[in-house]
């Protein structure tokens, strides 16, 4: 197969109308005030699988013949792409074997089923979404089953180059911007591969977390590479994978988007701000896009001259309410509010008291108090978590500990002993 193009777009929008549905593109107020800018919002999260991959996933399945329908389907995901996958088969009648990794919210997994319901069977296996990619590929070799890529296929691009068309006909005209989140590169090599030929004067933006940049590491080593997996931060499940695809590599480096990486604390602070002043539930990767217009240029983020129009993809909302605990955690210790210590406390009457008295500010919280162990009959250590109402209360807070008796070590972000605490 050949590189996708923009008419490969175009035939794909023809086979998916009526099953994909055409998302809203909505003004958002907040985040054009707060930016200077005119933000309008892709609401992929609106579609019957709460994400864009059905897009990808039903363009490819439309196209197998019947030998291939008869043998079925497979493919890894995690989670959204395998939803995509699941309404696909329901429709044409087609059985797919799901491949999930173990960090797979449930509430993605109970989705999945229902969409799929007697035409799908889930396996969950390693825990990422590399592992369940390897499982995949290995069914579709002993099976003949045909694989389903999440993002790396021809006919996989084109389908999610449709948002890209859809975006040019509900403007009404060229935005000056588009931010797209990128996993594997699927949706952001789609994109590409229609605006470069439609409209070559958009700027597009790709958004990376930035504990899983395989695209960027992609295009440093000229070619698709692994990322170690031990610095791989699977907050942002929906775009945490560890390598680039090939083709969406290849029509990546053919155009050159920038792309920036995005800290997975500013997406929670971002997934918040949606949930809280918008209504809209995102998922990790459904906030990546709009989170990527917060960070500063000196912070690796871009700059838009104000007044700029820019729509950014809300590319998923398949988001576990289960998990709102850590998203709160991490924007918390992103904006400076919650810090981790290890505080030796002499063993003595009083000494916690004085702790409170006289080291803490009057609006610190005390979210975490949890003695780790008694090494001696002088001192006990514990981990203590502490919240403040504004991140420059923490310098005093400092001085306060080095004037007092006790002994203390900052837990910083990204220490190994931070894991145990979020």
């Amino acid at each position: 197969m050949d590189l996708p193009t923009a008419s490969d777009v175009d035939q794909a929008a023809t086979r998916i109308a009526g099953v994909v549905t055409r998302t809203p593109l909505q003004h958002s107020a907040r985040l054009s005030a707060l930016l200077g800018l005119e933000v309008w919002l892709k609401r992929e999260d609106l579609q019957p699988v709460r994400s864009y991959k059905l897009r990808g996933a039903y363009n490819l399945i439309e196209q197998l013949s019947d030998e291939a329908r008869a043998r079925g389907v497979t493919c890894a995901s995690a989670g959204n792409h395998a939803q995509g996958v699941a309404l696909a088969c329901a429709r044409a009648g087609v059985h797919a074997r799901v491949h999930l990794p173990r960090t797979t919210p449930r509430q993605k997994r109970e989705r999945i089923k229902v969409l799929g319901g007697s035409h799908v069977e889930i396996v969950i296996v390693g825990d990422s979404y590399d592992d369940a990619a390897a499982a995949s590929a290995a069914y579709a070799e002993a099976t003949g089953a045909t694989q389903v890529p999440a993002f790396d296929d021809p006919r996989t691009i084109a389908g999610q180059g449709t948002v890209a068309r859809e975006i040019l006909e509900q403007l009404g005209g060229e935005p000056d911007a588009v931010v797209v989140p990128v996993g594997g590169g699927g949706l952001l090599a789609g994109m590409l591969t229609y605006l470069a030929d439609r409209a070559p004067g958009v700027r597009v933006i790709g958004a990376e977390p930035a504990a899983a940049a395989c695209v960027a590491a992609a295009l440093a080593a000229g070619e698709p590479v692994e990322l170690d997996a031990a610095g791989l931060d699977g907050f942002v499940d929906g775009a945490a994978v560890r390598r680039s695809g090939e083709w969406t590599f290849e029509v990546v480096r053919q155009i050159g988007p920038e792309l920036v990486r995005v800290p997975e604390g500013l997406v929670a602070v971002e997934m918040l701000d949606l949930y809280q002043s918008d209504g809209i539930i995102a998922e990790p990767a459904g906030a990546l896009s709009s989170a990527t217009l917060r960070l500063s240029e000196s912070d690796g983020g871009v700059r838009l001259e104000p007044g700029s129009t820019v729509v950014v993809i809300v590319s998923g909302g398949n988001n576990d309410v289960s998990r709102y605990a850590e998203v709160v955690e991490r924007a918390l210790v992103y904006e400076g509010l919650k810090h981790y210590f290890l505080v030796e406390f002499p063993q003595e009457p009083g000494a916690l008291r004085r702790f409170l008295d006289e080291v803490l500010g009057p609006d610190d919280d005390i979210t975490l108090f949890e003695y780790v162990k008694r090494s001696n009959r002088e001192t006990g250590p514990a981990l203590v978590g502490i919240e403040l109402q504004h991140a420059a209360d923490l310098a005093g807070l400092l001085a306060r500990m080095e004037r007092s008796p006790i002994r203390f070590e900052v837990v910083e972000p990204d220490s190994p002993l931070f894991r145990f605490v979020q």
